[in-house]
This record gives C-alpha cells, sequence and structure tokens, in this order.
C-alpha cells in the first residue's frame, strides 16, 4: 500500500499564502461577535480588553463582573466567560478546560496540577468525545473519534473568552457531536492602541511560564490593519513523580480592512509540547499509593514498566485560518472560514504501569525480564471551509450555508522491546500472528464531511423570536490498513452515514431585562473509528448516535443583579455499540440509549464597594434508557460559590467548585454491593487569587501587574476517578492536585 505523505508545515504556509493571495472583495462583513453564534448578539468583545462583556455594561455592574452569565437573546442554557475572569481567577499555566470548569454542569481535574496534564471535561455526563469544541467557530478535534487534547493547540493567554452551549445549538452551530452541546473558544480581539508586554508566572513543582505579547495597535497606513503576536514557554515536573512538561506557543493574528465592506482576518498558531508519562495515565493502584504515595507515577528503575526513560510524548500541532467577511448592502452578508489543523503524536510507552503484568516480552524466551512498550502514531491534517450568507429581510434574518470539511489520518502502533533500546519486538499479540508480528496496528484512514443548513430566524412579534431550522449530515469513513486495529488483518472498504437534523427555538421578551427560551433540537455524534476494528464493516448502521433536546429556561438582568436557570432533558438514542459476534457476522448497530435529566442555574450579585457575590449550581442525572442502570463517569451535581472584589488598582476572587458523586462504572441498583465500591465522592476546589496594578512607574512601563493565584486552597486530595481493571487489585485510582501556588507579574510597555 502507498502511503501519502502528510502535508508538511511548509506546504501549510503555502496553503494559507496562496489563499491569502486569492483574497477578493468578496468576504463577509466585520462583526464583533462570531456570526455562528446567534444568542450572543447581545455579547460582544471590547476591543481593548479583548474580553467578552454584555454591550453598553455599565463598569461594575453584575452584567461586567460576572464569572459567567447567560444572554437575555439566548435560545439554549449558556454561559458566556470573560477575558477579566480567565486573567484573575484562572492559572496562568491553564488551557480552557481549567477556564470553563466553572460553568454549571462542568467537570474536570488535572492530576499533575493546574495546566500540567491533559484534562478531559464532562458536560452534564457527556464525556469529551461528545460535545463539540470550537475555536473562533471552527470545529477541531481527533479524527478517530471527536474527543480533544486540552494542552495540544491554544494556551490560556491567546483565549479571549469561551461560550459553553449546553445543547446543539441552532442548524449553524457545526461539529461532529451536536448532540452533547459545544464549547466555544474565542482568540483575543485586537487592541485599537499599539502596546507591548512580558509576562511570567512562578509556581510549585518548578513551574516557569515565561512569554511576551504584542498588539500593533491600529495601522491607519494599512487600512486599519492590526496585528497581534504572542509568545510564550511553560515548563514544570508537575505533581505527579517526574511528569514533567515543556510547552512552547507561537501565536499571530492579522485583520485587515479590505475596501469598505470587508474584514480579512488570518490566525495561526503552533505548538510543541513534550512530556514524560505512561500511555495510561490513569494513576496508581492502591498497592502503589500505600508504597508511594498519591503522587506515584513514574520512577528511575531501568527494570520498572514505571521507568521515565521508558515513557515520554511529543506531540506537534497548528491551526491556521483565513476568514473573509463582507456586508454586500440590501441585507446581504456572507462569512467564510477557509482553515486547516494538524495533530502529530508520537509516544514511547511501556505496556502495564500497575504491575499486573509481568516483564518479559518474547514468547519462549525463559527468563527474559525485558520490559514490553509501544511506538505509537497518532498523526492528521485536516482542511475545511465554513461558508454561510445571511439576508436580513422585514420578517428576521435567514441563514444558510455549507460545512465541507476532509481529514488524513496515518496511525500506527508497534510493539518494542524497551530494555533493549526500543526495538521491534517479535512477540506475537492477539490474535493469531499476521506477517507482521509486532505490528499491533498500520492504518491510514479519511472523513469526508458535507453539512448544508439553513434557518430563519423569525421575528413573530415584538420581542419574539421564532427560529427554525434544519441541518443535513453527510459524512464518509474510509480505512485502508496494512495492519487493521484488532483484526490485525488487511482492510480497505468504506462506510457512508446520513442524518437529518431538525432545530426549532424560541426566545420571548419580556421586558424589564427578562426573557425566557426553549429548545427543541436534534443532535448526532459520528461513530467512533473503533466501528471499523472488525473483518467487514459494510455490515454496519449507517445511522449515527442521535439525541433529541427538549430545553427550558429564563434569564435575568439588572445593574446589580444577573441570573438564569433552565430545565433540560435529553433522549440519547442509537447507541452504537457491537453486536457482540464474531468473525464475518461482527457489526456496530444501534440499540439502547440514554436519558439525561437536569436543572441548572447561575447567577452573580453585586453588593457593593467593589464587591459580588457568584453562585451557579446544577442536578444532573443520566440513565440507561433500556437497563435503568445509573451511566459512569456522571457526577449527580455541580455548584459553585465565590466571592469577587474589584477597586481601584486591587482585584480578588475567591471560589470553590465542586463537583458531586460520580458512579466509575455504570449502576445497577439491585447490585448495590458489588457497585458502590466504585461510587467516588464529591469533592471541592477552592482557588484564591489576589492581583495589585502599578500604572507609570517608570522605565517605559505603563501598568505593572502583580498576582497571587492559590489553588486547591484547603489541601484537599480526593479521588477524582477509578479506572476499573479485571481485578480490583489492579484498578487505578486518580487524586486531586494538592495545593499549589503560583504568583505572576506582567509588565506592559
Amino acid at each position: 500500500m502507498t502511503r501519502p505523505a502528510l502535508p508538511s508545515r511548509t506546504k501549510l504556509a503555502t496553503f494559507v499564502s496562496l489563499a491569502i493571495l486569492n483574497m477578493t472583495a468578496h468576504a463577509a462583513g466585520p462583526e464583533l461577535a462570531d456570526a455562528s453564534t446567534a444568542p450572543m448578539q447581545t455579547v460582544v468583545v471590547t476591543a481593548s480588553a479583548g474580553a467578552y462583556r454584555a454591550k453598553d455594561a455599565a463598569a461594575g455592574s453584575a452584567t461586567a463582573v460576572a464569572p459567567t452569565q447567560a444572554s437575555l437573546l439566548a435560545t439554549e442554557p449558556q454561559s458566556v466567560i470573560t477575558r477579566e475572569f480567565i486573567e484573575l481567577s484562572v492559572a496562568p499555566t491553564a488551557e480552557y478546560s481549567r477556564i470553563v470548569n466553572i460553568a454549571p454542569s462542568l467537570s474536570g481535574d488535572s492530576a499533575n496540577g493546574p495546566g500540567l496534564s491533559e484534562t478531559k471535561t464532562t458536560m452534564r455526563g457527556f464525556s469529551d468525545d461528545q460535545y463539540n469544541i470550537t475555536f473562533d467557530g471552527i470545529p477541531w478535534g481527533d479524527t478517530n473519534n471527536p474527543a480533544h487534547h486540552s494542552t495540544s493547540f491554544f494556551p490560556g493567554a491567546v483565549i479571549g473568552g469561551a461560550l459553553v452551549e449546553r445543547g446543539p445549538g441552532n442548524a449553524s452551530n457545526l461539529g461532529y457531536a451536536t448532540f452533547g452541546g459545544s464549547i466555544n473558544l474565542f482568540s483575543k480581539q485586537a487592541s485599537k492602541e499599539a502596546s507591548a508586554s512580558v509576562f511570567t508566572s512562578l509556581g510549585t513543582w518548578h513551574t516557569g511560564l515565561f512569554g511576551a505579547a504584542y498588539e500593533s495597535g491600529r495601522l491607519a497606513d494599512f487600512g486599519n490593519a492590526t496585528v497581534q503576536l504572542n509568545a510564550q514557554h511553560l515548563s514544570s515536573d508537575g505533581y505527579l513523580t517526574l511528569n514533567s512538561i515543556k510547552s512552547d506557543n507561537l501565536f499571530i493574528k492579522l485583520q485587515r480592512n479590505i475596501g469598505a465592506d470587508t474584514l480579512a482576518t488570518v490566525l495561526a498558531t503552533v505548538n510543541r509540547i513534550h512530556y514524560t508519562q505512561n500511555d495510561n495515565s490513569k494513576g496508581p493502584t492502591l498497592v502503589q499509593v500505600a508504597q508511594f504515595g498519591k503522587n506515584f507515577s513514574l520512577n528511575n528503575d531501568p527494570t520498572s514498566f514505571n521507568y521515565a526513560g521508558y515513557n515520554h510524548t511529543t506531540k506537534d500541532t497548528d491551526f491556521s485560518y483565513l476568514r473573509l467577511e463582507t456586508d454586500w448592502g440590501n441585507g446581504w452578508s456572507t462569512d467564510n472560514h477557509l482553515y486547516t489543523y494538524a495533530y502529530n503524536n508520537q509516544t514511547i510507552s511501556s505496556t502495564d504501569p500497575t504491575g499486573a503484568t509481568a516483564p518479559g516480552t518474547k514468547i519462549g524466551a525463559v527468563g527474559n525480564k525485558d520490559i514490553p512498550g509501544i511506538d505509537k502514531q497518532n498523526k492528521y491534517r485536516v482542511y475545511g471551509d465554513i461558508f454561510k450568507v445571511s439576508k436580513t429581510l422585514a420578517a428576521g434574518v435567514a441563514r444558510g450555508g455549507i460545512w465541507y470539511e476532509q481529514s488524513d489520518s496515518d496511525r500506527h502502533q508497534y510493539d518494542l522491546d524497551l530494555t533493549l533500546g526500543n526495538v521491534r519486538d517479535p512477540r506475537e499479540t492477539k490474535p493469531a500472528p499476521v506477517q507482521n508480528a509486532s505490528v499491533l496496528f498500520d492504518q491510514l484512514s479519511t472523513i469526508r464531511n458535507f453539512q448544508p443548513f439553513a434557518e430563519f430566524e423569525w421575528h413573530a412579534a415584538t420581542g419574539t423570536t421564532v427560529t427554525p431550522g434544519i441541518k443535513l449530515v453527510r459524512i464518509t469513513r474510509a480505512v485502508d490498513a496494512m495492519v487493521n486495529q484488532t483484526t490485525r488483518t488487511p482492510q480497505n472498504t468504506s462506510v457512508d452515514y446520513a442524518a437529518t437534523l431538525p432545530y426549532l427555538t424560541l426566545n420571548q421578551q419580556l421586558g424589564g431585562q427578562l426573557a425566557v427560551y426553549a429548545q427543541y433540537a436534534k443532535g448526532f455524534q459520528i461513530p467512533d473509528l473503533k466501528s471499523f476494528y472488525i473483518a467487514d464493516p459494510s455490515r454496519n448502521s449507517s445511522d449515527p448516535q442521535k439525541s433529541v433536546n427538549y430545553q427550558l429556561g429564563m434569564v435575568g438582568k439588572s445593574d446589580i443583579l444577573t441570573w438564569d436557570f433552565d430545565l433540560y432533558k435529553i433522549d440519547f438514542t442509537n447507541k452504537y455499540v457491537s453486536n457482540g459476534l464474531a468473525g464475518a457476522a461482527a457489526a456496530y448497530v444501534n440499540i439502547g440509549g440514554v436519558v439525561y435529566k437536569g436543572i441548572e442555574g447561575q447567577a452573580t450579585w453585586v453588593v457593593g464597594n467593589g464587591f459580588a457575590l457568584y453562585a451557579n449550581g446544577s442536578k444532573n442525572k443520566a440513565t440507561s434508557a433500556d437497563t435503568g442502570k445509573t451511566i459512569a463517569n456522571a457526577p449527580d451535581m455541580t455548584a459553585a460559590v465565590g466571592l469577587l472584589f474589584n477597586s481601584g488598582a486591587w482585584s480578588a476572587s475567591l471560589i470553590g467548585k465542586r463537583t458531586g458523586s460520580v458512579r466509575q462504572v455504570d449502576y445497577d441498583a439491585t447490585k448495590p454491593a458489588a457497585y458502590d465500591f466504585y461510587k467516588t465522592a464529591a469533592y471541592t476546589n477552592t482557588d484564591l487569587s489576589v492581583a495589585y496594578r502599578f500604572r507609570n512607574i517608570g522605565l517605559g512601563i505603563k501598568a505593572l501587574k502583580l498576582q497571587l493565584n492559590v489553588f486547591n486552597l484547603f489541601d484537599k486530595q480526593e479521588i477524582t476517578s477509578i479506572s476499573a481493571a479485571k481485578s480490583a487489585l489492579f484498578d487505578q485510582y486518580t487524586y486531586q492536585a494538592p495545593r499549589s501556588v503560583q504568583i505572576s507579574a506582567k509588565a506592559d510597555f
């Protein structure tokens, strides 16, 4: 099989350059808020601060200071998160998972310290691959399933704000997993004035962050163009033993007017991260905890599976787009994103850090104590285009568009003898040996995605907006494998998937800064690549997993109080599972599902004298539709309580986020004794931040901000997850990282 090379970064640069050279005035009109997020119409970006906040919000008002809030034009439950909250209350080392964790129904924790290891966020019990994440309106994620790597693309310094949408949104909300909702990240907006800054953060576990940023301001001689640059380096030993991390990120964003009606945006970012960690990073066993402590992970013993020299990963990523926005007049506008991103994971790891498997790799080699390992590659390049057109009419706004995307992936996993220096290991893995006995899989795969959509925002009456819409999903997955995963035989096949997804939303303004909304919407999730790990994938169902969402909510705002709450029910159907058969009869079929129910709310109250109180909460339930079991990894509640302060040069926050109890395996209430062992108790992280800003201190420094952050203030170390093994002796546990401190400084010139 001929293996085509994935596009290099040189080709990426050529791709972007050609796109820029071909720019015309046929672009999309400049808007402060992303056109893909209709509910954000009252939430815009203040260019001076690069932060999301409500339009015309008075300084110190509840709308201005709220860590999370919903818009009065919301059509589904949402949480808008501001840049101010990110800068004050989130670890400078963090990425998006720590930022969005404040929102209701979201949970997730880094076992290695804030921002120092990959974190999977749960939303209402939906796992990381069951909802979308977008950046400036572009969905991104893995190509084997739509999961995400929190430390691999966008550090917190380049994120200008976030919008968490707990629902499929309208027809124009895009991604491969709309039924869980969306985490929408946005780049910082350009400043009107020129500035430069240097920043650093030093903290526990020899953590160090160093960076510099530049804002050109509006360049009058170049069509009011703006240029933004950010460069940073992060390194840390981490809380877990020998789990060190190093990360470098470069970011550039350029915007320029083309004529009077077009705004062009070019954004590009590259990231490299290297860390030492076992590929099975699910925590130590209880035996290991008793011997070495809760932070045990790796050691310096070459005869051990946990030897740091045997366990390391390097990831290179890039993400770039060209966006053209044009106002054509007479109510017509277009918005086009041409984009590409890539992910390259190169991992060397031992196979079993729990001690369940004894050393020794070769069949029949008596006395062999060599350590077995793997060489794992997950490498892909994604190209896509999102075209949207809208027409403003007397009765409302009509929108339509097309999302096209293709991805090319190159994945392999080879068996290694780590003791002999990462040489290929001829041991025979199951099933029976094939031509290349050391190859677990060697596989190329592709996705071709085509999704047209249309919706009409009907202004049915004064204060009443009704939005029906529809989206057609057409996806082709294909595999071309010399050695396919699981079957370990050659495979060359493809499967088509299709779905029709209707939407209907209502927003009713009640006057006096009060609104209610309702949503009916269908979502879907692309089938996992593992559905191709059988003899004949053409036998699989072509119907993807789907959900039907029913949601009601109310939003209220005043100068001293902003609040909202919602009720939801989600019927997840067509669950994609194996039929349990072997050989040629094996297939993945749609059977069963899950019902999700809950109530959520969030509020900020301005007390006065610079103080504000913040609270949010959710009560969540997720049960299997066919068995009645409580599903695994779904917290039964979340809550947050905070005290905020901002007056003059001082700002501070004290926020506690509680994650409820979790069934770590699907729970059968008829057999409680067998399952209660795998129920983890609720846990709380409390974070403190205090900052002071000096003005015009000399040496060209316009402002100097000093900040102290204390994470997990009360030093809690509860269990956050359990990974069940065949024997409880080898179950793996993760714990809260203990109290940590970061002292930061940022100088603006």
